[in-house]
């Protein structure tokens, strides 16, 4: 999955404005425009269409848990990770909905997807140990499905 759609997925499940969106930047750190985050949310194919870096994405999604959180408690800013992959993602959205091991299954049980504990907890492991895994995009896909249908209603289709 591209950086691109992970935002337009996250933006889509939780029904954020332009506004909005531009604020969770500026939680996570980082001043963006109107215009930078249009181009991130455009189609591929369009002219104006830009990619994401992983700093960007990896700042929205610090933003995103403050905004769902609350600040940290020593009132320091979160630094945006310079190179992301999905466990880092997986487990930044992890933190900002305070998702537990179970609710996690229980999402991918909502959709028929089936994930055991010590599967998970592979993901969620520093990636220096012997049992990590990596969160391979279509794991990706279905955690934002299961979100998605829970924050927006399963008969909300796209």
């Amino acid at each position: 999955m591209t950086n691109n759609d992970i935002l337009k997925r996250i933006r889509y499940t939780f029904d954020y404005s332009d506004a909005e969106m531009i604020d969770l930047f500026a939680m996570g750190g980082a001043e963006v425009t109107r215009a930078q985050v249009s181009d991130w949310l455009k189609k591929e194919l369009d002219d104006d269409y830009r990619d994401l870096d992983d700093r960007s994405l990896a700042t929205f999604l610090n933003g995103l848990i403050v905004e769902r959180r609350g600040p940290r408690a020593d009132g320091k800013q979160m630094a945006p990770e310079d190179r992301l992959n999905n466990n880092i993602i997986l487990k930044k959205i992890k933190i900002a909905l305070d998702l537990k091991t179970d609710d996690i299954l229980a999402l991918f049980k909502s959709i028929d997807k089936k994930m055991g504990p010590h599967e998970l907890s592979a993901f969620l492991r520093n990636h220096k140990q012997s049992q990590y895994r990596p969160f391979q995009d279509q794991y990706l896909r279905y955690f934002l499905t299961a979100l998605q249908q829970k924050y927006r209603g399963k008969n909300d289709e796209s």
